[in-house]
């Protein structure tokens, strides 16, 4: 499912005009792009969390050049499912079908 489709899923379900609900599912992206690159982690309850994690100083290779390339510590944001949400996937009909 693109972005477009849940707009258009949304703006169905609730009635509400498809540009405002475009402007809300950007304004929902903004934000949490914003408090993930200020280093707060957000959290939604029964859905999951949207958190930083730290990856270490590797050394890795250029293979076109042949040579090494150190890439420093940095973080990289991650999501992780809340407990309701991946329970809910593994007992749906439809992801069952999918196996």
């Amino acid at each position: 499912m693109t972005k477009a489709e849940v707009i258009n899923e949304i703006a169905e379900r609730t009635g509400i005009e498809k540009h405002v609900v475009q402007e809300t599912v950007e304004s929902f992206f903004k934000v949490v792009k914003s408090s993930l690159s200020d280093g707060e982690n957000v959290y939604f309850r029964g859905f999951g969390s949207f958190t930083l994690k730290k990856r270490a100083k590797k050394v890795a290779r250029n293979i076109s050049r042949n040579t090494q390339i150190t890439i420093p510590e940095h973080f990289i944001p991650s999501f992780k499912p809340a407990k309701t949400f991946v329970d809910r996937i593994k007992k749906s009909d439809r992801v069952k079908k999918l196996l």
